[in-house]
């Protein structure tokens, strides 16, 4: 086998052993956020709510301005609130 085979074989190894790695750190670390919704379930917090909390926390205000517009706006039309969206 060339020089620039091993070279490339090792470059190869090297990078399927380094995203095994990660993906190992990735599984420890969805444990551990599972642990910690269970840690918040048992004080009494709901999980489902958290996560909604979490994914707004990702969001810009305007962003979230602009889905809540379109999801008051949708309610309305199926008449599920009485007001119309302000806008």
């Amino acid at each position: 086998m060339s020089d620039v085979q091993g070279v490339a074989r090792d470059q190869l190894r090297a990078f399927i052993e380094r995203i095994e790695r990660l993906e190992e750190e990735k599984k420890t670390i969805a444990d551990d956020i599972k642990d910690v919704y269970g840690e918040a379930k048992g004080m009494g917090f709901d999980t489902k709510i958290l996560k909604k909390v979490i994914a707004l926390r990702k969001k810009d205000e305007q962003e979230r301005m602009e889905e809540d517009l379109i999801l008051d706006t949708y309610l309305h039309a199926l008449g599920m609130i009485d007001s119309p969206p302000e806008g």
